[in-house]
């Protein structure tokens, strides 16, 4: 039987995913954006992806997911992830806004299909970092109530916060798939923030978390291997 947390979760991914597309259809006028209904297909797939195959392993991920900011969620990331949920809006009505108004250069085809492979391998990312990590929570804060451990497998050989990585390819390869030039803006406004957000995580883990410090030893890098 699915738990309260989860169904919360449930209900709270599959409105985001329709918001998506209203606020797509609000912003550009148009019913007939095809590469706006292939950002929604992208939404939607990684949403029934996580729910398939999380769900069956790990369904407190999902309840603690659905709960969003917990209690102990640290003060900083509050405003983190305020400011994130604002860039992501406004660059979904910016590309809009820019289909209907064609404020500025619109990216050829090829470039706005290469934007919709990127966005399915960034979601994919970012749900193969949810399967590894059982305590892949939507906001930062140690989940001592879990007993959280560091996770040392899947795609956290390579660095230790592939999340972030697929969620700021995914910022960009919305722009590229929405043929919008103007929306990168918000786009690198997120990549930043997903930045800024990797090193304050990373710096709590080390003080908070046992065992971090010696995994990060190992696994030298946060989000690109051979830079940083």
């Amino acid at each position: 039987m699915i738990s309260h947390g989860v169904a919360r979760w449930i209900v709270r991914e599959a409105t985001g995913t329709l918001v998506v597309g209203a606020l797509l259809i609000a912003a550009s006028g148009r019913w007939d954006w095809s590469m706006g209904w292939g950002l929604v297909g992208v939404y939607g797939a990684a949403f029934v992806a996580q729910l398939v195959l999380i769900l069956p392993r790990s369904p407190e991920l999902l309840a603690e997911r659905g709960s969003r900011v917990g209690k102990s969620t640290k003060s900083w990331d509050r405003v983190l992830l305020s400011v994130y949920g604002t860039s992501t809006l406004a660059q979904l009505v910016i590309a809009g806004l820019d289909m209907r108004y064609g404020w500025g250069i619109h990216f050829p085809v090829w470039l706005q299909l290469a934007g919709l492979v990127l966005a399915i391998a960034a979601s994919g990312l970012v749900t193969w970092a949810m399967v590894a990590n059982a305590f892949f929570a939507f906001s930062v804060r140690l989940q001592r109530e879990r007993g959280q451990t560091v996770v040392t497998g899947g795609p956290y050989r390579a660095v230790r916060h592939p999340g972030y990585v697929g969620a700021a390819l995914f910022a960009l390869a919305t722009s590229l798939l929405l043929g919008s030039l103007w929306s990168l803006v918000p786009a690198l406004v997120s990549v930043m923030l997903l930045v800024v957000r990797t090193g304050l995580e990373d710096r709590t883990l080390k003080v908070e978390l046992e065992g971090y410090t010696d995994y990060a030893r190992r696994t030298r890098f946060r989000l690109l291997p051979g830079i940083w």
